[in-house]
């Protein structure tokens, strides 16, 4: 029995292109590999006839003859929180204007074994470089075990590890969020924090309790929340019942949701008793009821120049780095001036 033939069409070598293009295969290479010694109107009519037949150069052909793979890895925890998406998605957009492909390692816990885990997964794939989106002080704390062969940058990381780095300046965005509830006559403002052994977490209540000491208000005792919405709310429940709480930070905006609604709850009005402001500015916040105030992080800008820095780390354009992005207060209707 005669076999039938595939009628799909055979996909473009590089002797095709080199064939229509009238020049050697050897030629074709160096076209491939960004070689110097290729006249310009060589190199157009290479690239012409690639065009022409649809050539897909082999990247792991590439790789083995370059050593380069043109491939950054990302590794990230399973969330839904927006942020982290958010850095992804800008981490993304910049690798492929720059010219890299993108691979993920996603974990489902931040911990030292499972971050190592996923770099060992990214560097069997050859990748150039790796950002590790790990703002958790036990998940950071692998990224110091890294073998200093791999160029690595750390998101949301803090300050402690010596691996370059880069974040929202979370001290400044959480202080000028209270002082903006001082000026408008809140003789003090309570915090729902986030959890424990996050740097952002630390850095935000720090901003907090900065700003406080610099107007010389009394220091409320934090509420420890988890990022989530439900913990915003228990410890919303908390904060209702008090009636001497007229202004609330949240470390998030997800926990400032559940203040919200624990508020609603105990009758009590949103900014006329009680003003709240937020962290993040989640696509949500403007349309919460009050539109929320917040403090704006790019979390694109973040990614971005994440990417960036990886870059000039794996080009050795910068041997060490830590970039601070400074976030902004978007003042919205739930937090209003008692004079």
């Amino acid at each position: 029995m005669t076999r039938a033939r595939s009628s799909q069409p055979r996909s473009a070598v590089m002797t095709d292109v080199a064939r229509l293009a009238g020049v050697s295969h050897q030629t074709v290479s160096r076209v491939l590999n960004d070689h110097t010694k290729v006249r310009p109107e060589t190199r157009e009519r290479v690239l012409e006839a690639m065009r022409q037949l649809d050539y897909q150069p082999n990247s792991a052909a590439r790789t083995l003859v370059t050593k380069r793979s043109n491939t950054l890895g990302i590794v990230t925890f399973d969330s839904t929180l927006f942020g982290p998406a958010s850095m992804v998605y800008g981490i993304e957009q910049a690798a492929r204007a720059a010219g890299y492909f993108v691979s993920i390692a996603s974990i489902s816990a931040l911990g030292r074994r499972a971050v190592l885990d996923a770099i060992n997964r990214l560097r069997e794939q050859t990748v150039e470089g790796i950002v590790a989106i790990v703002p958790k002080d036990s998940a950071a704390e692998a990224l110091d075990a890294v073998p200093a062969g791999i160029s690595l940058v750390g998101v949301g990381i803090g300050h402690t590890s010596g691996v370059p780095m880069v974040g929202v300046d979370n001290t400044a965005g959480a202080a000028t969020a209270t002082r903006h509830l001082l000026s408008l006559g809140h003789a003090t403002v309570h915090h729902i924090a986030g959890p424990a052994g996050w740097p952002e977490a630390r850095e935000r209540q720090a901003g907090w309790r900065e700003a406080l000491a610099e107007a010389g208000a009394p220091a409320p005792e934090a509420l420890d929340g988890d990022w989530s919405s439900r913990s915003g709310y228990e410890a919303g429940r908390r904060l209702a019942a008090d009636p001497s709480v007229t202004a609330v930070f949240c470390a998030n905006d997800h926990m400032a949701l559940g203040l919200l609604r624990a508020l609603h709850e105990a009758g009590r009005g949103v900014p006329d008793d009680v003003s709240v402001v937020g962290f993040d500015d989640i696509p949500e916040a403007p349309f919460m009821i009050p539109p929320l105030t917040t403090v704006q992080q790019d979390f694109g800008e973040v990614g971005r120049r994440s990417m960036q820095l990886l870059v000039e780390l794996a080009t050795g354009d910068r041997p060490h780095g830590q970039i601070l992005l400074t976030p902004t207060l978007q003042v919205r209707d739930s937090t209003r001036d008692l004079r």
